[in-house]
């Protein structure tokens, strides 16, 4: 499946909406290059799912936890993992992340997914997200579902 879209707005509209997809258990793998949407994708699952914090990329901590909200659900986690400073796949399992790849009531999103897939689950979706060559906007990205 393949989607473009024109702006960060229509990449957060296009997650918001699949997010209705998701049933709890889904570990989403994103690829991207730098500034391609990979957070914005997030955001927009973020918000479909019933996530009031405000959601960033976890550069620096590499995981954060967000309650989900939206009802009826069984879906109460978003777990949002960031690997782009992780010198090894390994790091990121000494930090507890494994735990929420097998929890049923959590949906797991992981940016820079390609630099730990080693570790990663076989049931790993990953969606890839890429700047579309356009010289009338440089935010059309087109998303794909590897």
């Amino acid at each position: 499946m393949h989607i473009a879209t024109a702006s960060s707005e229509e990449t957060f509209a296009f997650a918001k909406k699949y997010s209705s997809r998701l049933r709890g258990g889904e570990i989403i793998g994103l690829v991207g290059d730098l500034g391609a949407g990979k957070t914005v994708f997030t955001k927009g699952l973020a918000s479909g799912l019933g996530v009031r914090k405000t959601v960033s990329s976890p550069t620096f901590v590499l995981m954060k936890i967000y309650p989900a909200r939206k009802k009826p659900s069984v879906i109460k986690y978003l777990c949002h993992i960031d690997a782009y400073r992780l010198k090894r796949a390994r790091e990121l399992l000494s930090i507890g992340a494994e735990e929420y790849f097998s929890r049923a009531d959590t949906v797991t999103v992981i940016e820079w997914a390609d630099r730990i897939k080693k570790i990663l689950p076989e049931k790993t979706k990953y969606v890839k997200i890429s700047h579309i060559n356009d010289k009338n906007s440089d935010k059309k990205r087109l998303i794909k579902y590897v």
